[in-house]
């Protein structure tokens, strides 16, 4: 069923998004699993497809020119017809390029969304089509959950920095408790806890289901608000799921750096230092969150150290960053900061801070934070 879904979209890129769906009802047939089928060619239109308006000028300009000339004389088949020959010969002058009376004809109503045209078809192959398709199952459950509690376990640092990047991508109200030794527990209200249910945070709380399929080992519990069938009562419901589900992720895995200062950075770190500079670092756990520096430094000797650099952000996030700064209270954090961020202007105040501070302008001198690790105990 895949293979043959995929198949026909291959065959009608360049025609019109009216004419696959006549096609994909006609391949729907009287059969039973339609459901199934619809669902398959949802995810090939909105995920593979791209669809667009082809039309040698723009739509409602064009239907415009067009009544303006109908509008001279009584309408009847054999007008219409020489109305559109005018169209075109005017357009051919004025886009130096030959436009002929069917392209007109087409592109008067172009902007409908059945008159679209697939212009690029990105063929998934049919077990990846499949992955995304119970994918999608699972993710519409979440748009009745009033609260999910998810169990990271013990996994790689970086595991749980993709993650939480994620979490924070989609702005998800969390509350997140333990730490990378012993794994995190992360409970997230639901779209049905808000005042008013939001289709929006609905489709952001789904959005996090495959970033969570990259971490090694988790589960997950989430309590959905579902109505009686016979009282029409509320009713709430459980639904579990976790690490051997055979769901399968169509998120990348993650960059290896978030920014082209923290890349520039770690490219220029010298080979000859005994500091052994690692990407995959440390998490610090605060009352209710997480804080996930850049860098762990690691010497021969024992001695760690984290480093964060602070590049251009937005004042929120910046009063957000040094709050957590404060709450961590570690004293071996390092601080990286850009000259250019304008702290006092965001309600910054770099007084007192429990990690040492080193200042940058453009790029990040690793021997500014080498000197660093020198003067710290």
């Amino acid at each position: 069923m895949a293979t043959a879904l995929i198949e026909q979209f291959q065959k009608f890129v360049g025609q019109t998004h009216g004419s696959l769906n006549q096609q994909l009802q006609v391949l729907e047939g009287d059969d039973t699993d339609y459901r199934i089928r619809r669902g398959l060619a949802h995810i090939l239109r909105s995920s593979f497809s791209t669809f667009e308006p082809v039309s040698p000028l723009d739509p409602p300009m064009l239907r415009e020119r067009a009544f303006a000339l109908a509008s001279q004389s009584a309408p009847s088949p054999e007008a219409a017809i020489a109305h559109l020959h005018t169209l075109a010969t005017q357009l051919t002058i004025e886009l130096d390029r030959d436009v002929t009376p069917t392209e007109v004809s087409q592109g008067l109503y172009a902007d409908l969304k059945e008159n679209h045209i697939l212009i690029a078809f990105e063929a998934p192959t049919p077990e990846a089509l499949i992955h995304r398709y119970n994918l999608s199952q699972v993710q519409g459950i979440f748009y009745k959950a009033s609260q999910v509690v998810l169990n990271v376990h013990r996994n790689d640092p970086g595991e749980y920095k993709l993650m939480f990047r994620y979490l924070k991508l989609f702005r998800l109200m969390t509350y997140i408790e333990g730490d990378a030794d012993h794994g995190f527990t992360v409970t997230i209200d639901g779209p049905t806890s808000l005042f008013k249910a939001s289709t929006r945070y609905g489709l952001d709380m789904a959005k996090l289901i495959p970033a969570i399929l990259h971490v090694t080992r988790w589960s997950l519990t989430a309590t959905l608000q579902t109505q009686d069938f016979y009282s029409k009562q509320p009713k709430d419901r459980q639904f579990t799921l976790e690490t051997n589900c055979g769901l399968v992720s169509h998120y990348p895995p993650g960059k290896p750096y978030d920014s082209m200062l923290e890349a520039s950075f770690a490219e220029r770190w010298p080979k000859t230092t005994p500091w052994q500079l690692e990407r995959e670092v440390d998490l610090i756990p605060i009352p209710g969150s997480v804080m996930i520096p850049d860098f762990r430094l690691v010497h021969p000797d024992g001695r760690v150290f984290l480093l964060e650099i602070v590049g251009y952000w937005r004042p929120e996030y910046l009063r957000k960053k040094f709050a957590q700064v404060r709450r961590a209270n570690r004293s071996d954090l390092i601080l990286a900061i850009s000259e250019r961020l304008n702290l006092e202007k965001a309600g910054v105040n770099t007084q007192n801070l429990p990690a040492p501070v080193v200042w940058f302008k453009q790029k990040l001198n690793p021997k500014a934070i080498l000197d660093c690790l020198e003067e710290e105990p």
